[in-house]
């Protein structure tokens, strides 16, 4: 059934519907004109157009509503839809796997630099600890030739960047040692 046979339907309970009028406007007529049995018998007539035109627009919707669930059905089953669906969800793990990998690279990328600034900061203490280890033993080979201000102000200086971890300060007083030597 298609759309231009649903029309005709809803046209034909129309006209039923229209047609009942007159005849129930006829049974009011006779009804004053006392004309005895044949109001009842049109009243009859009417209440059937009315009932038959309603009882067909009724059947018409359960069929179109019908007739559309089973197309949707049939639609959604078919191996058009079945392929169409596989693709979607084909395309949506693709889209999970490479937010997965952009995550996993951006975890990996975060606990590398945290292992690469981990272990700067120890290569560093080590640098430091072995500069200062050197740095005492220039302030002691030279402590004898140092008058005592010049030698306990270098070892404060030593002891001050240290405890900053300042590397370059550091090496500046080791320069600045070896220069005095």
């Amino acid at each position: 059934m298609g759309f231009t046979v649903f029309i005709l339907i809803i046209r034909i309970s129309l006209l039923l519907i229209l047609a009942s009028l007159p005849v129930f406007l006829l049974v009011e007529l006779l009804l004053r004109l006392a004309v005895p049995g044949l109001p009842g018998a049109l009243t009859m007539l009417g209440t059937a157009m009315l009932l038959s035109a309603f009882a067909v627009l009724i059947i018409a919707g359960l069929l179109g509503i019908f007739k559309i669930i089973i197309r949707s059905a049939l639609d959604y089953f078919s191996s058009k839809q079945r392929v169409q669906r596989r693709l979607w969800f084909v395309q949506a793990r693709q889209d999970q796997v490479k937010r997965l990998f952009y995550f996993k690279a951006r975890q990996i990328k975060y606990f590398n630099e945290l292992s690469r600034k981990r272990l700067l900061k120890l290569n560093n203490r080590k640098h430091i600890r072995s500069l200062s280890k050197a740095i005492d033993k220039d302030l002691l080979s030279i402590k004898a030739k140092l008058p005592g201000t010049t030698y306990q102000q270098l070892q404060q200086d030593h002891a001050r960047y240290r405890s900053r971890q300042d590397v370059e300060a550091l090496l500046t007083l080791q320069q600045k040692i070896s220069t005095l030597v």
